[in-house]
């Protein structure tokens, strides 16, 4: 999601400068493509992309149309058919073969509701929502409606325009099905074919312990969009100086810690402080909270010794928990150094958001992205 989160900063600073802007999305893929639906990016006046809606082949070619979007202040549906030779007489040559449907929309400032808004409302709130965006295969050159819709737990902020149409109450029904399955889906409502995307708030990861080899967590963090909190209860060790890419930082003892944190289903652990009787305690404490993710730096007889520790008190860990807690934490990649150990605690973490293998892709037999739920298709 730091995608969008470039994107909404993009935008804010070309409003600052009082900058025309259009927000390009991929809504639509046949075949096989670089990017998958719900990719985007967001386009300024003067030429300035944030984001990206191809492996770079479309970009210059989105750039023009988005041009004309904005001053015509309408809606753009695109098409490119990398299955078709004559892709290569417009200069696009993707290297893929599939049929891509980007949508351009005029971000137009005036509308309360316009569709960065929406994603910048979804932000702010740290929580699942469903996003639907409307668009015509039927009648290209008609009325594209664009980012139509917005639900989240705590309501639905929509284009005015379709709440009286008789597909309205489906639309929302699907939405609110979406939003529940958390399944994005491609939608038929007459003459409109709706993108209904599913949004997930960024990972948030806790780093209990601000040594040196915590730093290159932060930076890694940082250049993923991750929020991240350091935690530690050595005053002189959890600085800003040390950690100024970290979201926030807490000195604390264990047993104060998680009064101040926020954690969700979205929220994993690093236990990293160097200090055994500090990761005991703050594993005591996580385990029952149920994340999808607690890992444990150091080598497998330590935390076989902690868990060993903590069933001998009395504390009962359930197989459910267990599985949950990764020790030593990170993928096998042959890691040297705290750099390298960063780069393959993310890997696991990821792998586990994504309940994906962790494996090699050159051993992957189907596509790397193959999915084919309620309509919608993707695939590389």
């Amino acid at each position: 999601m730091k995608e969008i989160r470039d994107i909404v900063a993009a935008f804010d600073k070309a409003r600052q400068q009082e900058k025309q802007t259009a927000l390009a999305t991929v809504v639509l893929v046949e075949g096989s493509s670089y990017r998958r639906p719900g990719a985007r990016m967001l386009i300024t006046e003067d030429g300035t992309l944030t984001g990206a809606i191809s492996g770079g082949c479309l970009e210059g070619d989105a750039l023009r149309k988005a041009q004309q979007v904005m001053f015509r202040r309408q809606s753009m549906l695109v098409t490119y058919d990398t299955t078709d030779d004559d892709d290569a007489k417009l200069g696009v040559g993707l290297g893929c073969n599939g049929i891509i449907h980007i949508l351009i929309e005029p971000v137009i400032t005036d509308n309360p509701n316009h569709p960065v808004q929406l994603l910048k409302d979804w932000l702010l709130q740290r929580q699942n929502a469903v996003l639907v965006t409307l668009f015509s295969l039927e009648e290209r050159k008609g009325v594209q409606p664009g980012t139509s819709l917005l639900l989240t737990a705590g309501g639905v902020r929509k284009h005015e325009a379709f709440e009286g149409s008789s597909w309205y109450g489906a639309m929302l029904a699907d939405a609110e099905e979406a939003l529940q399955s958390t399944t994005p889906s491609t939608r038929q409502y007459e003459q409109y074919t709706a993108f209904v995307e599913v949004l997930k708030p960024p990972p948030s990861l806790l780093i209990f312990g601000a040594g040196n080899d915590a730093i290159p967590l932060t930076a890694m963090a940082a250049v993923l969009g991750w929020d991240t909190t350091v935690v530690d209860g050595r005053s002189n060790y959890a600085t800003l100086q040390r950690f100024p890419l970290a979201t926030r930082i807490i000195v604390s003892k264990p047993d104060q810690a998680l009064k101040q944190l926020t954690i969700d289903a979205r929220t994993a652990a690093i236990l990293m402080t160097h200090n055994y009787v500090y990761d005991l305690a703050m594993l005591q404490q996580l385990l029952p909270l149920q994340l999808p993710y607690i890992g444990s730096l150091g080598p497998k007889k330590k935390l076989d010794r902690m868990l060993e520790e903590l069933r001998s008190s009395g504390v009962e860990v359930s197989p459910e928990q267990l599985d949950k807690v990764y020790g030593p934490t990170g993928l096998d990649i042959g890691a040297e150094g705290a750099e390298e150990i960063a780069l393959s605690i993310f890997s696991e973490i990821q792998a586990v958001f994504a309940a994906a293998p962790g494996t090699s892709l050159r051993d992957k037999q189907a596509p790397i992205h193959a999915k084919n739920v309620k309509g919608l298709r993707f695939e590389v």
